[in-house]
């Protein structure tokens, strides 16, 4: 097991909490169709917020799960950042989440 695990899971639970505590977690699934999107980030068929719920977090957690490699590099911020740049208070907690994703992934292996 990478010995970021832990650190990754904690991360990928405080980005679920940010996206409820911002409203932006929805109860009902997306598609099939609008899932199975081969655009990055789904930007096609989901919002960015559906993307982190339906798409990110369940991958991430099914590596975790499987003990599968963890990706080599992480850019989840810099999305977050053009999404929200209109919103830049109301995405303030997810956005620190997200940095904190990104840092572990690229951290020490």
């Amino acid at each position: 097991m990478d010995s970021r695990f832990p650190a990754i899971a904690e991360q990928l639970l405080l980005i679920e909490r940010e996206l409820r505590l911002a409203g932006w977690w929805d109860e009902a699934s997306p598609t099939a169709e609008a899932l199975s999107s081969v655009e990055p980030f789904s930007v096609d068929t989901l919002d960015f917020h559906q993307w982190l719920q339906w798409i990110f977090l369940v991958r991430m957690k099914q590596i975790l799960e499987q003990d599968l490699p963890l990706p080599n590099a992480s850019g989840i911020l810099e999305m977050a950042e053009m999404v929200y740049a209109d919103r830049p208070q109301e995405s303030l907690g997810l956005r620190s989440a997200l940095k904190k994703f990104d840092q572990l992934i690229v951290g020490a292996r």
